[in-house]
C-alpha cells in the first residue's frame, strides 16, 4: 500500500469514526511522510545515491569555507606587511636616510 493510499484510508476513517488522537496522529505522519517524499524528488534528492551526493556537497562546501578563510587571512597579512613596510618608509625619510646614501 502507498502512502496516498494508507492517508486516503486514514481519513476515511476519520471522516467515519470521528478524529481519535490515534488516528489523527497517523493522518500527521502520513501527510509529513508524504510531503517530505515530494520535496525530495522536486529537488532531485529521491534517488538511492542522494546521501552521497549531499556528503560531497557538504564537502564542497566545507572546502569553499576553508579557502574563504583562507583567503581573508591572507589579504589581511598583506596588508599589515604594507602597512609595515610603508611604515619603515615613513621612518627613513624621516630620519633622512635618502641624503645618506646620496
Amino acid at each position: 500500500m502507498t502512502g496516498e493510499e494508507m492517508l486516503a484510508r486514514l481519513l476515511a476513517q476519520a471522516d467515519a469514526q470521528g478524529g481519535d488522537l490515534i488516528t489523527l496522529r497517523a493522518i500527521v505522519e502520513e501527510a509529513s511522510e508524504l510531503g517530505a517524499a515530494r520535496v525530495l524528488e522536486r529537488i532531485g534528492l529521491s534517488d538511492p545515491s542522494a546521501p552521497d551526493d549531499i556528503d560531497e556537497l557538504r564537502e564542497l562546501l566545507s572546502a569553499w569555507r576553508d579557502a574563504k578563510a583562507s583567503a581573508w587571512k591572507a589579504a589581511v597579512e598583506w596588508l599589515v606587511r604594507g602597512v609595515l613596510a610603508l611604515l619603515l618608509v615613513g621612518i627613513a625619510v624621516r630620519l633622512g636616510v635618502g641624503d645618506m646614501l646620496s
